[in-house]
C-alpha cells in the first residue's frame, strides 16, 4: 500500500498532479482544497495518499492533511459514493464546512456540490452523523512530520484511523517518532 509520497512537483493539472519521486512519476488526483494549497513546479511536496485498486484502474488520491484523507475515506464507505465524488465533495467543502453541514444536518449545502443530488446528500448525512467532527481526525496544525509517522504505524498495526489520532492528541508535539509510539500504545492499551 502506498500511504505517502514525498518528491518534487513536476506537473499540476487539476485535479491531477505528477509528483517525481527518485525518478519515478506518480500520477495523483487531489481535491481542490489541497491542490490550491500546493506548491510550485519543481518544489518538494508531501502528499498521504489513498490508493484504489478496480477492475480497470488503479488511481492514487493525494491530500495534505490527515483530516483530509480520513474524511475522504469516511466518505468512500457509503454506499453510491465512489472515489471520484468523495474528491467532489471535499473539492467543493473543507473538511470543516462538511462536518457543519452533517452537524446542522443541512442537505441544500452539500446539492450544491457537482454530482450530489438531494437523495445522495440525504445519505451523506444519515451515514455521516456522528462520525465527522473535531475527534476525526488531528487538526491541521497538530500535524508534523513525527505526529504523521506515529499515526501512521499505529494504523499500520491495525488502530482506526480515529483511535489513533485521538491517542496522537494526548502526546507532547515534540516527542520523537519511537517515543511517540511507544507512549500511544500505551495510552490506546487503556
Amino acid at each position: 500500500m502506498i500511504g505517502r509520497l514525498t518528491g518534487v512537483i513536476a506537473e499540476k493539472s487539476p485535479p491531477l498532479v505528477l509528483i517525481d519521486v527518485q525518478g519515478v512519476g506518480y500520477e495523483v488526483d487531489v481535491p481542490m482544497s489541497t491542490f490550491y494549497n500546493l506548491p510550485g513546479l519543481g518544489d518538494k511536496v508531501s502528499l498521504l495518499t489513498h490508493f484504489v485498486v478496480r477492475e480497470d484502474a488503479q488511481i492514487l488520491f493525494g491530500f495534505l492533511t490527515a483530516e483530509e484523507r480520513a474524511t475522504f475515506r469516511q466518505l468512500i464507505k457509503i454506499t453510491g459514493v465512489g472515489p471520484r465524488m468523495a474528491l467532489s465533495l471535499l473539492s467543493g467543502l473543507s473538511v470543516a464546512e462538511l462536518a457543519q453541514a452533517v452537524a446542522k444536518q443541512e442537505t441544500a449545502r452539500l446539492v450544491k456540490v457537482p454530482g450530489v443530488g438531494k437523495k445522495t446528500a440525504e445519505r451523506l448525512l444519515l451515514e455521516l452523523k456522528g462520525k465527522l467532527g473535531p475527534d476525526l481526525a488531528l487538526p491541521v496544525s497538530l500535524v508534523n512530520d513525527n505526529q504523521g509517522d506515529i499515526l501512521q504505524a499505529l494504523v499500520a498495526l491495525g488502530y482506526s484511523e480515529k483511535d489513533a489520532a485521538l491517542a496522537l492528541k494526548s502526546l507532547p508535539s515534540d516527542v520523537g517518532v519511537s517515543d511517540g509510539i511507544k507512549m500511544a500504545l500505551k495510552a490506546l492499551s487503556r
